[in-house]
């Protein structure tokens, strides 16, 4: 989906990331929703993005999730990887990144963006990087700058963060403690 010719150009927009967004139902996870007796929700969420996503804050980058929806499971989540910024039942999903961007101190041209349905794409067409998961829907598809290989919930996030990671030179340095 991502030519040779469009990846330089995708490096080149990933080089300057100091903020990452991410929806969560269909990002973080595969979009299923198991509804529970006391009105939450069930999610299952894929460890090796919450690899990327350490890997990332120990660079210094900060991350965050923007969702529709809300559910303890996401707010745990988020918390148990240190997520700065978190914004459930967000209707006015472009409001709510001008508000992060504010209090981040980030410009969207620092920012990327993971989503994989169409409420996101206001959201994709403002941000320096917009990332479609595999499986989003046509339209999300269309309007991002790179699509990933592998679906939401499965290592998504994992291929954007090493992406980032990668193209502003930090990988290698960032491996030392394991392949040492």
């Amino acid at each position: 989906m991502n030519s040779d010719h469009d990846i330089s150009e995708i490096e080149r927009r990933a080089g300057g990331i100091k903020l990452l967004l991410m929806d969560c139902d269909g990002v973080l996870t595969d979009g299923r929703l198991e509804l529970l007796e006391n009105g939450d929700e069930q999610k299952t969420f894929q460890a090796r993005d919450g690899q990327g996503i350490a890997l990332l804050h120990r660079a210094g980058l900060k991350t965050g999730i923007i969702s529709g929806r809300t559910s303890s499971a996401v707010e745990r989540r988020a918390q148990d990887l240190g997520m700065t910024y978190v914004r459930q039942y967000a209707k006015d999903k472009t409001k709510v990144l001008d508000e992060i961007l504010a209090i981040a101190k980030v410009s969207l041209d620092e920012c990327a963006y993971i989503e994989d349905d169409v409420a996101d794409i206001p959201v994709m067409r403002r941000v320096e990087l917009a990332v479609a998961v595999a499986d989003a829907v046509a339209e999300t598809k269309q309007a991002a700058h790179f699509v990933t290989e592998q679906k939401g919930g499965h290592g998504a996030v994992r291929e954007v963060t090493d992406l980032i990671l990668k193209a502003q030179g930090r990988w290698d340095e960032l491996m030392k403690p394991y392949l040492s």
